[in-house]
């Protein structure tokens, strides 16, 4: 990410996170405070098509807030899917999403700590953290996950691992990683 487009990013945030009413944005309890901020329905569309997901995949969404990824990754690419998130109201928002969607057959919600959430089952993650929240996830994606899993991130990335890909979405970057097979991972 250029040095333009991350303090556009960062004042964006910041204006949004002062300007949210306190339904679309706040601070989840615990560990690895995260805000609540969704991620636009274009970019969540990219994201699923730069992991390439399809159906028999199972696509996990660590922090899912209001569980658009998941739903998504059901309704419009046939796969299955769980979302993770601390906030008992954010897991009750995605649960009503996916009825909305009618894909409550293909998806599943839990109110857990990411830090302890099952992904070994994970075709695909996702993920929209803050930098220091990926740095501190990271070991257990590359522990926990088979090689060949796609983990996609929302403008942050991953400290010194190279992403396999990395793309803008109308000013967003978006990053691609491939667990490797050996766990050794590509640095910058």
């Amino acid at each position: 990410m250029s040095l333009r487009n991350f303090v556009k990013f960062w004042i964006g945030l910041c204006v949004a996170l002062l300007a949210a009413p306190a339904a679309f944005c706040q601070w989840d309890d615990g560990p690895g405070e995260v805000p609540y901020v969704p991620t636009p329905m274009e970019v969540v569309e990219e994201m699923l098509k730069l992991a390439n997901v399809k159906p028999g995949d199972f696509v996990i969404d660590l922090g899912c807030g209001d569980g658009r990824i998941v739903v998504m990754a059901a309704e419009k690419f046939g796969a299955r899917g769980m979302g993770y998130d601390i906030n008992p109201e954010r897991i009750k928002d995605s649960n009503e999403n996916a009825q909305k969607a009618k894909v409550t057959d293909k998806v599943k919600f839990v109110e857990k700590n990411l830090f302890d959430a099952d992904i070994a089952q994970a075709t695909v993650v996702t993920l929209y953290l803050l930098p220091d929240v990926n740095m501190r996830l990271r070991p257990k994606l590359l522990k926990d996950l088979k090689p060949g899993t796609r983990i996609v991130s929302h403008s942050f990335d991953m400290g010194d691992w190279k992403p396999d890909k990395k793309v803008d979405v109308n000013g967003r970057t978006l990053y691609l990683w491939i667990v490797p097979k050996n766990g050794q991972i590509k640095t910058n």
